[in-house]
């Protein structure tokens, strides 16, 4: 008769169920849309902390003072200069990342 071995046609399923979920499966997200996610909440996140910081040591000056608008403006401006600083530093991290990308790729801009 045409019996076929159980754990063969075991396998041959497996195999195509396989196939099915490889075929119809979603694409996967890319790791550089992730990463640009990542970049953007750490820049938000680093200037809400220069912010958050500024603001507390002005507020902390001014009640140990007895001076209350005073040092709170001026800490919190400091502190979003502080922010902003960083998050410049940040984009300058991740641009020379992504030059050395490019450079090892042999993509790199020739002008001129």
């Amino acid at each position: 008769m045409g019996a076929e071995d159980p754990d063969d046609r075991l396998s041959d399923l497996e195999r195509r169920i396989a196939a099915m979920k490889e075929k119809d499966a979603p694409p996967l997200h890319q790791e550089s849309h992730y990463s640009q996610a990542q970049l953007a909440w750490r820049m938000v996140i680093e200037l809400v902390a220069g912010l958050g910081i500024g603001f507390g040591m002005g507020y902390g000056l001014d009640s140990l003072f007895g001076t209350l608008p005073i040092f709170l403006v001026i800490f919190t401006f400091l502190g979003l200069a502080a922010g902003i600083k960083t998050m410049i530093a940040t984009s300058k991290e991740v641009h020379s990342r992504v030059e050395e990308a490019a450079d090892k790729r042999g993509e790199t801009d020739e002008e001129g």
